[in-house]
């Protein structure tokens, strides 16, 4: 079940508000093992061994994989080490180890819950007593608390709504602190300077009604092994010729859009511009198709 993007709903008192992750979202299955799954049912389990079965035989239960830094806040970039290795080593576990949050309960001895509303599910879930974090009334000032703790934000769940997997419901509500999105990398603009040779910007995209419209270019967020990396991720998708329904300044390098990343930005002009947007990191559990405006 996805969130939509939004504001806190003005009947407050209807919802519950959890702490909004910054991870991957992966599911749980436990009968007789252990697996992990994420969005779209990629096998997660042996990508993530850290995560455990709990203690429990016969459940599902739905959460967030998160890296969290030396403050106990959740870091994408951290994460971003760990989210393309399909068998992490001794190594990568112990420097970037991942932490998993449950946040809903599915399944649990043989009785699906997907009808059950959603604090009922919860009850069921925090009874386990398997970690998984608190979530507050409606009223409460949880949104102010995480900005100041510089997380990313809240997400209101009404309290009587079901579970409805794949479905995209204003049941659930993500309201953040600041603006994030996904963007399908169309090409790259040459770099000058340090740069020189290199990538200096991505080339941003969203899929609307004329196709993948451009959106702007991205030139910041990045470390120099970032942008080596993303090179040689790159270079075997350029095309010659733009992948945009529209037009785009300055001579570029152009790529077929099948890379999906996330970019942190301060508004969307009338032009359809992101301004001021930083680089996140590739979102490789995303596909084009979503990227939507």
């Amino acid at each position: 079940m996805l969130a939509v993007a939004g504001d806190l709903p003005a009947d407050r008192d209807l919802y519950g508000l959890e702490v909004k992750w910054d991870g991957i979202r992966a599911v749980i299955h436990l009968d007789g093992g252990l697996r992990v799954t994420g969005r779209h049912g990629a096998d997660y389990t042996r990508r993530y061994p850290e995560i455990s079965s709990f203690g429990l035989k016969n459940a599902v239960i739905d959460g967030e994989v998160v890296s969290l830094d030396r403050l106990g806040r959740p870091s994408f970039e951290r994460l971003q080490h760990r989210m393309h290795l399909t068998d992490p080593g001794p190594r990568m576990l112990a420097l970037y180890p991942v932490t998993y949050m449950p946040f809903d309960l599915l399944y649990l001895d043989g009785t699906p819950l997907f009808d059950l509303p959603y604090r009922d599910r919860r009850a069921l879930l925090d009874e386990l007593d398997i970690g998984a974090p608190p979530y507050f009334p409606g009223e409460s000032d949880l949104l102010s608390a995480t900005s100041a703790q510089g997380l990313e934000g809240v997400v209101a769940k009404r309290l009587d709504s079901p579970y409805r997997p794949g479905v995209r419901s204003p049941w659930w509500v993500k309201v953040k602190n600041f603006s994030t999105r996904e963007v399908v990398i169309g090409g790259w603009k040459p770099g000058k300077g340090r740069r020189s040779g290199g990538i200096g910007s991505l080339l941003m995209g969203v899929f609307t009604g004329h196709g993948m419209t451009y959106v702007g270019h991205v030139g910041t967020g990045f470390t120099d092994a970032t942008l080596d990396a993303l090179r040689a991720v790159l270079a075997p998708l350029e095309i010659d010729r733009s992948p945009f329904s529209n037009a785009v300044p300055w001579r570029n390098r152009w790529v077929r859009p099948e890379l999906v990343g996330e970019v942190a930005y301060t508004m969307v002009t009338d032009e359809l511009r992101l301004r001021h947007p930083v680089w996140r990191g590739l979102r490789p559990d995303k596909v084009p198709a979503e990227v939507v405006l």
